[in-house]
């Protein structure tokens, strides 16, 4: 054997091609995603034992503290190439610092929700068992996804999975209605997002992220992929006007899937969204680029805001609450490109990082808002507002976590919803800087809609809570309620006390973020936040949370302190009675029936706004001449998308429906005629695209 030789005469060595090395942190992820695709077919076998469910949700609850963990060292350790998965078909797995944030953000939602599950563990179907699991594992890998195959089979895996759980309690017809509905959004959504993927590859001449990346779109196709991914991903996330199903769907669902649902789904929506239209579309996309996500993120911020205000059900109060800050994450997203377009990348750096830290802080206190509904109707047996009272006495764990996520949620500082809005806000202030009179006229609108929604949110947590905890128990079952076991406090205070640290702290928060504002703005800087303020992106203004803390806490204390020192010693009376019938023999002090309720605590809003957004209506039935008997007053809305899209969509659904039966009378050489053209349609459309 001749070895050969180099032009210096010296033999050389020829290396065979050693495939590249993965990540650590890559192959723990896949690893992890495989113990979840492991633990989903166990479930079935063990959803025959008492401690089956158990083993499931303890796995899952291990599995989301290891996305939790990689997430945060993906954050750390910064970008990582691709790695190719060993299947029939070609995926690619990669994990970069926008990935790692989501991935984050998600394993924080589903410990907080397995944890919760643990606690109130009960034999369940062998499908519910098997589809938890699942349910994480695709939303764990649609954001490790590193081609669009890869994101659409993670993508429909979650779809498919919370669907099952969507329809667990499938003997209530409200509940099937409800799981109809999200299957036909979830359908919707991927139609919407496969076009769009073709369109993609089509122009790079590949599938993988980094050849999209390197042939972005343009021109139509451009406009037709905006068009797409909007409204797929926005179905998904809750975007007005496919909003329809979410106020449905969470409260169909188990409290854990519903804080999973609203805290880590919604957010792998948006991070497909931030993905396709300011990643992979590139950086060269025109102003107009982020007005669609500016526009709908406002409508829905509005929208949802307003119908928290008119609900009853404590679930769907807090569902139309999703819409509101999937809005305000959008509205942040939508910005940040019209910014990137403008040239002004400090600006569309501090958009970018304010969506991104609301995304973060959203998933945590409606994780704990969620999970707090839980244990209230575990322990009150309902989620209706007028049913319960008075259990700030009876579950104290309870209510103190749940007024740190209606604090949040209401945007009251130094909690962490405050920080990510009040960011948002200082961007929204900045878009007279775009040199485009149409836009800045778009940005004062916004400005409005995000002020008005973030009043609207602070009024619908109030009602919340004043009615769930405060005032006196409306039921007996309200009057007995107490709080779980000390693991469904964990499951409690465990996002509680990340949203008071990171209220604290958004500027720590914000300078791990900047990897993934990089990735959504690549020449975009913003000013790195500190341990004691987070500026803006001139630094014109500045937020000094800890600084709000300590005079926050000094004018409590001096407050409690006057009133201690005013107050008579040892004196306890009875509640407040404002709005009290006079006491019967029996009720000292007074009937607590006669409280203030969730309709009419909403009324307000419901004259002013609700007419015209959600044509509320109000009726009062008054008795004749001399009946002792009460009057009845009957108040309802109507969301505007059920009108004219949910019901044109279910008619014509009926309307394909009557002709698919037709079908069923076509003679055989007409049922083999329908395969035989639909082969011909798809061959002529095959050769026009390639033509």
């Amino acid at each position: 054997m001749v070895e050969p030789l180099l032009p210096g005469g010296e033999p050389a060595i020829l290396l065979a091609r050693v495939p590249p090395r993965i990540p650590a942190v890559l192959t723990a992820l896949l690893l992890t995603l495989g113990a979840l695709g492991l633990l989903a077919l166990a479930a079935v076998p063990l959803a025959r034992f008492a401690w089956g469910a158990a083993v499931v949700h303890g796995g899952v609850l291990a599995a989301a503290l290891a996305l939790a963990g990689l997430g945060l060292a993906g954050l750390l350790a910064g970008a990582m190439p691709p790695a190719a998965l060993p299947l029939s078909v070609p995926t690619q797995v990669a994990v970069d610092a926008l990935s790692a944030w989501f991935l984050l953000v998600v394993g924080l939602a589903a410990t907080c929700s397995a944890l919760f599950a643990l606690a109130h563990g009960a034999r369940l179907a062998p499908r519910l068992l098997a589809a938890y699991p699942l349910f994480l594992a695709g939303m764990a890998l649609a954001l490790v996804a590193a081609d669009g195959f890869t994101l659409l089979l993670g993508f429909e895996a979650m779809s498919l999975a919370s669907w099952v759980l969507v329809a667990a309690d499938h003997a209530q017809a409200e509940n099937r209605r409800a799981a109809r509905l999200y299957l036909a959004i979830a359908v919707f959504g991927g139609i919407c997002l496969v076009p769009a993927f073709g369109l993609l590859a089509g122009v790079a001449g590949d599938i993988s992220f980094a050849a999209i990346r390197a042939a972005p779109p343009a021109g139509w196709t451009a406009a037709a992929v905006l068009a797409l991914v909007v409204a797929g991903g926005g179905a998904k996330a809750g975007l007005v006007p496919l909003h329809g199903w979410l106020p449905l769907a969470h409260p169909a669902a188990p409290s854990h899937v519903s804080a999973l649902m609203s805290g880590g789904m919604t957010k792998v929506s948006v991070y497909v969204l931030a993905r396709v239209l300011l990643d992979l579309c590139g950086p060269a996309q025109p102003l107009w680029w982020g007005v669609p996500l500016l526009v709908l993120g406002a409508g829905s911020a509005v929208l949802g805001a307003l119908r928290a205000n008119l609900e009853t059900d404590g679930k769907t109060l807090l569902a139309c609450s999703t819409i509101e800050n999937i809005g305000l994450i959008c509205m942040g997203l939508g910005l940040a490109a019209a910014f990137r377009a403008a040239d002004l990348g400090v600006l569309a750096a501090l958009a970018a990082g304010a969506a991104l830290l609301h995304a973060l802080h959203h998933a945590l206190f409606k994780s704990l808002l969620f999970l707090g509904m839980g244990e209230v109707l575990h322990a009150a047996a309902s989620r209706h507002l007028d049913r319960l009272g008075g259990l700030i006495h009876a579950m104290p764990w309870t209510a103190g976590a749940v007024l740190v996520g209606v604090g949040a949620a209401a945007s009251l500082p130094p909690l962490s919803g405050f920080a990510s809005e009040w960011l948002l806000l200082q961007a929204l202030l900045a878009a007279w800087r775009v040199q485009d009179l149409a836009f800045q006229v778009l940005g004062v609108a916004a400005v409005a809609a995000a002020a008005l929604a973030a009043a609207l949110a602070a009024a619908a947590m109030v009602r919340l809570f004043g009615l769930a905890f405060l005032g006196r128990p409306r039921t007996p079952r309200a009057a007995g309620a107490q709080d779980g076991p000390w693991l469904a406090r964990a499951a409690l205070l465990l996002p509680a006390g990340l949203t008071v640290i990171l209220g604290l702290l958004p500027g720590p928060m914000l300078d791990l973020a900047q990897g993934a504002v990089q990735v959504l703005v690549p020449l975009g800087m913003a000013e790195r936040g500190g341990m004691l303020a987070v500026r803006v992106g001139d630094g014109g203004a500045r937020y000094l949370p800890l600084a709000i803390a300590a005079l926050l806490a000094a004018m409590a204390a001096l407050a409690w302190w006057v009133a201690k020192r005013r107050a008579p010693a040892s004196v306890r009376g009875p509640a407040w009675d404002c709005g009290f019938m006079p006491p019967p023999p029996h009720l000292p002090f007074g009937d607590p029936a006669t409280q203030p309720s969730a309709a009419g605590f909403g009324q307000p809003l419901r004259r002013m706004l609700g007419g015209t957004l959600l044509a509320a209506r109000e009726a009062v039935a008054m008795p004749p001449p001399g009946d002792p008997s009460p009057a009845r007053l009957t108040a309802s809305f109507a969301d505007p998308a059920d009108g004219w899209l949910l019901a044109p969509l279910a008619r014509a659904r009926d309307a394909l429906a009557a002709r698919a039966e037709r079908l069923r009378g076509l003679s055989l050489g007409a049922w083999l005629m329908l395969p035989f053209a639909t082969l011909v349609a798809l061959l002529a459309l095959a050769a026009w695209v390639g033509g």
